[in-house]
């Protein structure tokens, strides 16, 4: 059944949402299970995996390039399944290498660098396409859900594969890893490949190439799109608001064990009611968004900017509880961080498809590659700001409930800044539809569908 020519229904989406699962399925193994592997079974430094997994982030800032190559060829399918493919390929390769480790260190160290970086090309390129691809063929309403749907089957993926996997894992060898990686390559490549047969069609390559004489090159093409307002301001939003989100979770369980005495198997259980909440945020997003047809991009703006002031809170409030640990309801703090940062993310994502065809036409991928080599550099730089943040003020405060609440009291700065960001957007939208030449039509009423639903 071809999709070609009409928006994408609830079976539609669903088929697009499982290549999110897919991906999950692998990335959950190359990052956790073979991150474990190098440190507990093979000794290795925790150095090591920690260099691998930033490198697949910091190699998706080709997203741009990625999304304008899309642009160019006007279809969005090849690179979705190229991209599958070479992360399969990558996912296996980086088992190969992890067990090479035991026998070969330097020479599993290189063959792993190589196999992170088809890791993140892979990811990159198959995940940027695929939301441009919803971008353009999601109705308006239907947004909020898209989102949600599309992330909670990927955590999904992370679920079930870790699930399934570390069943076939035990008892563990470097070969059964190379097995089961490789098996679940396999059929996550095979589910991507039915996801995306038919659904875009051979008439949207038609479409799209009527625009594509004056597509130019990829650097006048990022020009372009970063002299656009709202393509700018979003992208900075994107990296702040995900700086602050990705800078919390390496110290949180931490901060429980050392300031609540929670043990090891309790500080993973409160990660697990986190994750609970983040899953709980992204649904009532999704449908309240839904509901009634309320997924505008107006709403979705208000959804942003309410889930970065309630994380905020969520933040200041856990700065405040290690203070009075004793009295303090951890748990519940927790899962509301959780609920605000799931709400926040959905709609952050949902924004991302109204705005992606804002501007001039054949830019939807430059613009989408942008946003996401934006959340990858936030991510990447996360991780290292949060905990090194951590150790200096441990360093200069002798109680380590202070030096934790100074740090989360700084994320909670950053994700206020983050709402301000998203509030200036709002503004610039507004100002959008008045910014044209008498008697001629706005860039944005000339190439975007939904230009009144955008400029609410």
């Amino acid at each position: 059944m071809s999709y070609a020519g009409r928006t994408l229904g609830w079976s539609g989406i669903f088929r697009l949402a499982l290549v999110q699962t897919a991906l999950g399925s692998i990335i959950v193994l190359t990052t956790s299970t073979m991150n474990r592997v190098m440190v507990v079974e093979l000794a290795l430094p925790a150095l090591l995996p920690g260099v691998l997994v930033a490198l697949h982030h910091l190699v998706q800032l080709l997203r741009p390039r990625f999304g304008h190559g899309s642009d160019v060829g006007g279809r969005r399918t090849p690179w979705i399944i190229g991209g599958m493919a070479t992360l399969a390929a990558g996912g296996v390769a980086a088992a190969v290498a992890t067990a090479w480790m035991a026998t070969d260190r330097y020479a599993g160290t290189l063959l792993g660098i190589a196999a992170f970086v088809a890791i993140g090309v892979g990811a990159g390129a198959a995940g940027t396409s695929l939301l441009v691809l919803m971008a353009k063929r999601v109705d308006p309403a239907k947004r909020a859900a898209a989102a949600t749907i599309a992330w909670v089957m990927m955590i999904a993926g992370f679920i079930v594969t870790a699930s399934i996997a570390g069943h076939f894992l035990e008892p563990f060898t470097t070969d059964r890893l190379v097995l089961v990686t490789g098996c679940v390559a396999v059929v996550a490549f095979c589910v991507s490949l039915l996801a995306v047969a038919g659904i875009e069609g051979r008439g949207s390559a038609a479409v799209d190439s009527e625009t594509s004489a004056g597509r130019g090159s990829f650097r006048a093409a990022l020009r372009e799109v970063w002299a656009e307002p709202q393509a700018r301001l979003f992208t900075i939003f994107v990296f702040v608001s995900m700086l602050a989100y990705s800078a919390q979770d390496l110290i949180l369980e931490p901060f429980a064990g050392i300031v609540f005495g929670m043990s090891p198997g309790a500080s993973t259980r409160l990660a697990g009611l986190q994750n609970g909440g983040v899953l709980l945020g992204m649904v009532l997003v999704g449908v309240l968004g839904t509901w009634r047809g309320r997924s505008t991009p107006a709403a979705l703006r208000s959804w942003c900017i309410g889930g970065c002031i309630a994380s905020a809170i969520a933040l200041f409030a856990l700065a405040y509880g290690g203070m009075v640990a004793d009295r303090w309801p951890l748990r519940a703090n927790v899962f509301a961080l959780g609920l605000a940062n799931g709400a926040f993310a959905v709609a952050a994502i949902g924004s991302m498809m109204a705005l992606a065809g804002a501007g001039r036409g054949g830019r939807e991928g430059v613009r989408m590659g942008l946003w996401g080599a934006a959340q990858a550099i936030a991510f990447a730089a996360g991780g290292v700001l949060g905990t090194a943040a951590v150790d200096i003020a441990r360093h200069a405060f002798p109680a380590a409930a202070n030096a934790y609440g100074i740090v989360f009291a700084a994320e909670a700065i950053v994700f206020l800044w983050a709402a301000v960001i998203a509030g200036d957007l709002a503004r610039e939208t507004r100002t959008t539809r008045v910014r044209q030449v008498p008697g001629q039509a706005s860039p944005v009423a000339a190439n975007l569908p939904y230009a009144r639903e955008l400029a609410e």
